[in-house]
Formats: structure tokens, sequence, C-alpha cells
């Protein structure tokens, strides 16, 4: 379900309290009990059914009664929160389309000084048990909710992009909420949807933004034709929450993992005949 602005304009002042609270209870409960939400808002049991019947109308708010009676956000919710944020803020002014979606994240259109990108982490919505056992920022605690696990995934994106902006093309990070980062529109398409007439020079052009972001000391750890754009200006690398820094334990595997993957692309595609390991070996200096 995608976000809507108009939604997100008529939500009532409580049920905006009751998305905050359900928030910071989920610290504790992955199913926050009806009680106990109830005192802490502090409205009557009527009405906080009557405005989480709302919200679970507009698919802000799960509800269960296994193993009690209780509630939790939705993505939905958690996005609504990071955008009313936003917006406060005046980080953002208006909200777009619905222009990607991934098996990780939402990114819409909106608007601020002009035309920029918000992406929503979602991490762990189809399963989160296979995403805790590949990231290492997730570890092994009993309780980690997949909204917490998302804040960090956007946390690390936006790191990862402010210490690479300007040095390496990348969307320029704008600003951050939660599971939301917005940053630079850019106005292209992936390399996996278009056909490059200078393969050469494209691949050639992602191999030197590689280098550069591993001078800055950061790798892209997810790196295949899924992951580059091109636009007027050439490259662009996005995608960035997985990244590793290159004293990494596993850095030399995954950085020649991540050149192998792009390199094998534009040989099966376009016949390009390039060795990855000498690839890597300039990429490294």
């Amino acid at each position: 379900m995608a976000i809507s602005a108009e939604t997100i304009r008529q939500l009532h002042p409580y049920e905006k309290r009751i998305l905050q609270t359900l928030e910071h209870l989920m610290r504790t409960h992955s199913w926050v009990p009806l009680d106990l939400l109830r005192r802490s808002v502090g409205f009557s049991e009527a009405e906080t059914r009557y405005r989480l019947g709302s919200l679970l109308e507009k698919g802000m708010v799960r509800y269960d009664v296994v193993p009690y009676e209780g509630y939790c956000l939705t993505f939905l919710g958690y996005d609504t929160l990071a955008l009313l944020s936003l917006s406060r803020k005046g980080t953002i002014t208006a909200l777009g389309p619905l222009v990607g979606e991934g098996k990780e994240s939402v990114v819409y259109e909106a608007l601020a000084i002009g035309r920029v990108a918000l992406k929503c982490h979602h991490v762990g919505q189809r399963s989160f048990q296979s995403v805790r056992s590949s990231r290492d920022y997730i570890g092994e605690k009993s309780h980690c909710p997949w909204i917490f696990a998302s804040r960090t995934s956007a946390e690390r994106e936006f790191e990862a992009l402010t210490r690479l902006s300007p040095r390496v093309r990348v969307p320029f990070p704008i600003g951050r909420n939660r599971n939301v980062v917005v940053m630079e529109y850019i106005d292209g398409r992936n390399l996996h949807r278009v056909t490059v007439p200078d393969p050469g020079d494209v691949l050639a052009d992602v191999l030197d933004q590689v280098a550069r972001a591993l001078a800055a000391g950061v790798i892209h750890a997810d790196l295949s034709e899924f992951n580059v754009m091109l636009d007027a200006g050439g490259v662009v690398l996005i995608d960035w929450p997985q990244w590793i820094p290159p004293d990494h334990p596993n850095a030399d595997q995954i950085l020649a993992h991540d050149v192998e993957t792009i390199v094998r692309y534009f040989t099966r595609k376009y016949g390009i005949r390039a060795d990855p390991r000498e690839e890597l070996a300039w990429v490294r200096g």
C-alpha cells in the first residue's frame, strides 16, 4: 500500500499520537497491549478503539489476538511518522508519486527546493530472519523489530552518501528521519533497463566510481547492474545500506565480489573482454 498525501493530511491529532506512542512502546513490545496503549495515550477505551479502527482502515496499524490482544505499526505507519517530521521541519514540502519499489525499500518523488527522492527503508518486510542473518548491524538480539532495523538501514545509507558525496557520483543526501532518507532525485534509468552504445566506457566509469568510493573508505557490498543508474552526467551508484569499511574482516572478498559481479554483467550482455582480477587490481590502485 502506497502512502497518500491526502490520507496523511486527514490524520486526526489523536491518531498521530497513537502512532507516536506505538513507536515508543514497540521498543519493548512486539505487540503493544491495548490496555498499555490506552493508559499511555490517556484516552478512554472507546476513543482509543475508535482511533485504532481508523488507523487499521488506513493500513498504518496491525492487530492480533495472539498471544494477546495487541497492536503494532506497519511500514506505512512508520513511513507516515517520518514524513510528518520531515514536513514539519521543512525538509520536504509536498509528496509526489511512487517511482520505485524493491525488496527492501520504496521510493517516492517529493518536493523541497526542487525535486527530491524519498527512500523508505523496509528491511525484512518479506523475511526478517533471513535479513538478520545477512546483516552485521542487526545482530542476534531476540527482540529487534523490523521497523528499527529499517531505521538503522536508513542511517547507514545516509552516512555512506554523506561520506561519498561529492567525491563519488551518488545521490546527494539532504536529510533523514527514522527509516526515510531524503536525497537528490536522479533523473535517469537503471543500468539493467538500458542498452548503452559505449559499454566499455560505462564499465570504466562504474569501476572508477568504485575506486573513488574505496579511497573514501566505503565498499558498496551489494553492487550489481540493479544498483547503477545512468543519467545525463554518466554513472550514479545507488543503494548503499549494506556498505562496509575497508578494514572489515571480509572486505577483500566483498570488494572482489562487487567488481566481479559488474564485470560479468558487461561480459554477459555486451561481450566485453575484461578480467575481473585485473579490474580489481586497478580499483585497489
